[in-house]
């Protein structure tokens, strides 16, 4: 464990943290990590060469899966240099501007990933529950539109947090509990006082996710209303079958990210392996299961892949 000089309040360097407690075993625990990581960004990037070389997928519903993908391939590119420097040549050392670089991009793509959720909710909504309408609202001039302000709303929201973190002086002991830099995992190293932080913090999470998250539950409100005034069991089936893929992938995003703040918020007395198992999982869970869960139950996505799986064999 490195020592840590506590007259030095502008750190030069953090410390990252592999598996607590299984340090000689890290180039063994390497290889699942690494399955992960090679199922993510595999799968995600066959999800967007579907998308973009089958012209019948060039629809709304598949634009917006595109999104995602983006997005999950982004937040697993933003981490994998450190997680490979940690398990394989024990690096852990990450400089502060560094680490400023790398939470923005985490940050970032996690915002712009509920941004895309929320998008995708609103896309169900118009499809069943103004489905003659559909074509006229999701143009693809829109499309762009959206694709641009997830870019912006996610980007300018962290500016300003990153900022104000460099502010801050750090004299505490400079090891975060993380394979990566989150922003709260630095924030409470600092020996300066972070309630302006916190609180813009706060209000960045509210102000995005967690908005996203009201807006998405209240989507799917209107289209359960809308779903069960439908006479023919049949087509209420298919209309929610329809929703079941995004319901999912919601669930896997929100679900990890909930767990993670609730440990940084409450579980101060919490062991090392918790932080870092409850990180690894938002980091990685989402990335893994979003083309997963969209090969399997979108028909279209599967069969194209079938498709083109075919004829490169053949």
């Amino acid at each position: 464990m490195p020592s840590f000089n506590q007259s030095i309040f502008y750190p030069a360097v953090f410390f990252l943290t592999g598996i607590p407690g299984f340090e000689t075993y890290h180039a063994w625990i390497s290889i699942p990590f690494c399955c992960l990581y090679a199922t993510a960004i595999s799968g995600n990037g066959m999800i967007l060469f579907v998308i973009i070389s089958e012209s019948s997928l060039h629809e709304p519903m598949y634009y917006f899966l595109s999104m995602l993908s983006f997005m999950d391939l982004g937040l697993c590119l933003s981490t994998l240099v450190t997680m490979v420097g940690i398990f394989w040549f024990n690096a852990r050392e990450i400089s502060f501007d560094a680490c400023i670089g790398q939470m923005f991009f985490i940050h970032g793509f996690t915002f712009m990933e509920s941004s895309v959720l929320l998008a995708m909710a609103f896309d169900r909504f118009i499809a069943i529950c103004n489905p003659l309408r559909y074509a006229t609202i999701l143009t693809n001039s829109r499309i762009i539109k959206v694709g641009f302000a997830v870019v912006i709303r996610g980007t300018v929201a962290l500016v300003p947090l990153l900022l104000l973190l460099k502010r801050l002086s750090f004299c505490q002991s400079h090891v975060l509990h993380h394979s990566y830099c989150f922003h709260p995992d630095v924030m409470k190293l600092s020996c300066t006082d972070t309630k302006i932080n916190s609180a813009f913090g706060l209000a960045i999470v509210i102000s995005t996710a967690a908005l996203d998250a009201v807006l998405i539950l209240l989507s799917y409100v209107l289209i359960i209303d809308a779903v069960l005034s439908i006479a023919s069991p049949e087509h209420r089936k298919k209309a929610f079958g329809t929703c079941v893929s995004h319901i999912s992938a919601v669930a896997i995003f929100y679900i990890p990210m909930i767990s993670l703040s609730l440990v940084h918020r409450f579980g101060k007395n919490a062991p090392p392996l918790v932080h870092t198992l409850i990180a690894n999982v938002y980091l990685l869970i989402p990335p893994v299961m979003n083309p997963i869960i969209y090969s399997v139950k979108t028909k279209q996505i599967r069969n194209t892949m079938l498709k083109i799986f075919l004829s490169k064999l053949i």
